[in-house]
Order: C-alpha cells, then sequence, then structure tokens
C-alpha cells in the first residue's frame, strides 16, 4: 500500500548560513555557560578532596561516597530536565540551573558539617544534571546544519574550560595559602575559597539566559509561531524560505506527540533500540574512567610518590590537554564524521589506559614510583586524556543532541544524560576501593571498557553528520 502522506515543504534549511553568524556563536556560547559550571564544579573538589578528609577525619570510603553524591544529584536533575524544558522552556529551564549552581557554591563555601557539604553537593548536581540536558539540546535546536556539529561542540569545549579553570583558581588558591589546602585566607580555609569561587560564572551563566533567545522548536509548540520565526531568521538566516521552515518543524511535531517517558519504551528489552544506544555511548564515555583523572588526579599523583604542588601542577596540564584535544574535534566533528572521531578515540584510549596499568603494576620504591614508571604512567595519562577530548568528550555530546527523533529527543536525551550520570557515580565512588585494592588491575577494567567501546560504534551506532534534525527517524 503506497502512503499518501505529503512530504515536508522544502525550505532550504541544510544549506542556511547565517547572515550574522557570530551572533548564532554567541547564542550558542551562552548556552553552553551551563557546560562551563558543568566541568568547573565537576572537577574543583579535587583540590578539596584531602583538606575534606583531614577536617572531617574520614575514611577513603565516605570520602568518596562525598565526593559521587554529587552525580546522584545529576542523574535526577537530568532526568528531570528534558520534562521541564518541555513545559516551561529551555531557557526557564537555564535559569533555575543558575539559581541553583548559585545556592550550591555558597552553601559548599560554608558548611556547618560533613552533612551539609554533602548536601550542597547534591544540589549543584541536580543543576550540573540540568545543563548537561539542556545545553546540547537547545543548541541542536537552534544551531544551522551546516555548523550544528561544531557548534554542538561548544558544550563540551565549555565543559573542559571549566575544568583547567577550575584547576588554576584551585592552584592560585593554594598559592595564597602557603601550599595549605586548610590555609586560611580572609577567616575562610583554602578549600573553602575554591568551591564558593563559582558563584561568579553561576551569576554570569543567569545573566546571559536573558540575552538569548527561546528555541524555535518551543516556540512553535506553544503557538509563539511569530517568534519562533523571527529566531529562525536569525539563526538559520533569511534566505531560507521561513515559512515551509516553520511548517516542516510544525509537521514533525504534529506528528509526533510531546515527549514522554513513555514514548522510550517498546522491543524486548524495554526501551527503543535507538534510547539503549544513547545510554550506550553515554555509559562507554564514563566506564573508561576519565572522571577519576578530574575527581583524583591530584590525590592520585600523591599516592604515588608526587608533592602536593606538582600534583595540582599535572591535574592543570591535564586540564591543557583536554582543552587542546577538545580543538581538534571541534575542528574535525563536521569533517570527518562522529563515529571515525569515535573510533580514533576508543583506541587512543585503550592503548594509554594499558601503559597506564602496567606503569602502576610496579612496586613502590620510598612511596615514589620507580623513574620509567612514572614518566611512562604521566604521558598516558596525558595521553588517554588528549584521545578522550578528541573523541568520546565531544562526540558523544554531538551525537545525544542529534540521533534522536524529534518526538522522544527531550526525554530520551534526559534518560541518556541520566545513564551517564550514574555510570559517572559508579567509577567515582568505586575508584578509591579499587585503588586500594589493586591500581593496576584498576586501569585493566577501563583499558577493558575502551576497547569494547569499538564494536559497540561498529555495530550500532549511526552517522548523524549533516542531518537535519528532522531527518532522524
Amino acid at each position: 500500500m503506497t502512503s499518501t502522506a505529503q512530504p515536508p515543504p522544502s525550505s532550504g534549511a541544510r544549506e542556511a548560513h547565517p547572515e550574522h553568524l557570530g551572533h548564532v556563536v554567541f547564542i550558542t556560547a551562552a548556552a553552553a555557560m551551563g557546560g562551563f559550571l558543568f566541568g568547573y564544579d565537576s572537577s574543583v573538589i579535587n583540590g578539596a578532596v584531602e583538606a575534606i578528609r583531614d577536617r572531617y577525619d574520614i575514611g577513603s570510603g565516605t570520602l568518596a561516597q562525598v565526593i559521587a553524591i554529587a552525580l546522584i544529584g545529576c542523574a535526577i536533575g537530568a532526568a528531570t530536565a528534558g520534562r521541564i524544558a518541555d513545559r516551561i522552556g529551555r531557557i526557564r529551564c537555564m535559569q533555575i540551573a543558575a539559581t541553583l549552581f548559585t545556592v550550591s557554591a555558597v552553601g559548599s563555601a560554608v558548611p556547618f558539617a560533613l552533612w551539609d557539604l554533602a548536601l550542597w553537593r547534591c544540589v549543584g548536581g541536580f543543576a550540573i544534571g540540568m545543563a548537561s540536558v539542556i545545553g546540547p539540546a537547545y543548541i541542536a535546536e537552534v544551531s544551522p546544519p551546516a555548523y550544528r556539529g561544531r557548534l554542538a561542540s561548544f558544550q563540551q569545549a565549555a565543559i573542559v574550560i571549566g575544568i583547567a579553570v577550575s584547576q588554576l583558581v584551585n592552584y592560585g588558591i593554594l598559592q595564597l595559602a602557603d601550599g595549605e589546602q586548610r590555609g586560611e585566607i580572609g577567616g575562610l580555609e583554602a578549600w573553602q575559597w575554591m568551591l564558593g569561587v563559582m558563584v561568579v560564572p553561576a551569576v554570569l551563566y543567569g545573566l546571559l539566559s536573558f540575552a538569548i533567545p527561546e528555541s524555535p522548536r518551543f516556540l512553535i509548540s506553544v503557538g509563539r509561531t511569530d517568534r519562533a520565526r523571527a529566531v529562525l531568521a536569525e539563526v538559520e538566516g533569511k534566505t531560507v524560505d521561513l515559512d515551509a521552515r516553520i511548517e516542516e518543524i510544525d509537521l514533525a511535531m504534529r506528528r509526533e506527540h510531546k515527549s514522554t517517558f513513555k514514548d522510550l519504551l517498546g522491543g524486548r528489552l524495554g526501551f527503543l533500540p535507538i534510547v539503549w544506544i544513547g545510554i550506550g555511548l553515554s555509559v562507554f564515555q564514563q566506564l573508561v574512567g576519565i572522571n577519576v583523572a578530574f575527581y583524583y588526579s591530584a590525590t592520585l599523583w600523591q599516592s604515588v610518590g608526587v608533592d602536593p604542588a606538582g600534583s595540582f601542577f599535572y591535574s592543570f596540564t591535564t586540564s591543557i590537554i583536554n582543552i587542546v584535544g577538545t580543538v581538534i574535534a571541534m575542528v574535525l566533528v563536521d569533517r570527518i564524521g562522529r563515529r571515525p572521531l569515535a573510533l580514533i578515540g576508543s583506541a587512543g584510549m585503550a592503548i594509554a589506559l594499558a601503559f597506564e596499568a602496567w606503569a602502576f603494576s610496579a612496586d613502590l620504591v620510598d612511596g615514589r614510583l620507580p623513574e620509567t614508571q612514572g614518566v611512562v604512567a604521566l604521558i598516558a595519562a596525558h595521553v588517554f586524556v588528549l584521545f578522550f577530548a578528541l573523541s568520546w568528550g565531544v562526540v558523544v555530546w554531538v551525537f545525544l543532541g542529534e540521533m534522536f527523533p524529534n518526538r522522544i529527543r527531550a526525554a530520551a536525551l534526559g534518560v541518556a544524560a541520566s545513564a551517564q550520570w550514574i555510570a559517572n557515580w559508579a567509577i567515582t565512588a568505586s575508584f578509591p576501593s579499587l585503588a586500594d585494592w589493586n591500581l593496576s588491575g584498576t586501569y585493566i577494567i577501563y583499558t577493558v571498557f575502551a576497547v569494547l567501546s569499538i564494536p559497540f560504534v561498529l555495530r550500532y551506532v549511526r552517522e548523524t553528520k549533516g542531518k537535519a534534525l528532522e531527518e532522524m527517524g
């Protein structure tokens, strides 16, 4: 039986080139401030780990839970952000996240007790979870298809810059405190300043959210067609047939009702296959152990004999490598595609992690790794971060913003991001205990996951390069 459904009108969106690309870049960068806070808040705790352990006199297990509890908030925030964004809009969702980031920064800087610190970390985590969902979704919805891969990369670029800035701020505060994480500055300990400084970018994020337009897809969904037309003219250019473009988007949205969790269900395994693929991408991104480098790197290097100042320095250089890799990904993601980058990254990470596992298998001599293994460990750690940054760090967020059909995009992205935070929590909470058991064995586990990601991508992941969002089926 032949379908009589009419194809959507041709709007020329795939070839759209906005007259003022700089304005589109500004909109994207403002939205990506949520990613900056995501990276900053996730990584800033690295500088406070040992101070928190000392101040509250807690063991590795309890310490890991305090560090990782923010990730529970992340999972909840990610799971609910899609529905919130569909109901009140992407911009309002950003403003809620900015408020929560601000409150978390103040509360974390002046906690009354350990439970209090954990609570504020969880609040900040909820904000991170929201930002991890709303950033990629919003950027994908306001980006012209021809530029979407590079603009979507802004989210990951902002994350890695946030990580690097947090390490630089931590290092600067440590110097002001004469190298003591518990050294006093202006009535507060150094680690409290590290956590509290986040209030500055949090307020900036909130202010920027008032300067950018709402997503045209959300505007169309609530009947504000005239405003959607104006936004599309801003971000896709006046050469696009705007009436046809609105009809194109509206047809896709009317054909498929608003996303809910129920829409994600289907098949023998519970979720639709495309949702499982999104979950798989999210989980593999975390199970290679990347966040060990950002949550525990200072502690890790100190455990193998590097002095505290050196450990903070290596944490910062790792963050710089992270930025370099992200820039490489932003250049390549629309040129060679998402899948090739993911495969290159998986192979590079697997090799680097294997070298780290070998280096950490050596017995410590006077509390330090032997010279050869120490050099290999440092180089391999930086190579691992480089390959992650130029591949999975970027392409997973690009994939999640692009791969789902319109009818389930927000809900599916929320589930995938929530799965990512749960995997992140599992790695973060387990690392101290695994490291006490066998540090080399821990890195072998991460190596195995990097290797397994290769057949996963080859078999299940489709290329999304150059396709309009309405083409995702």
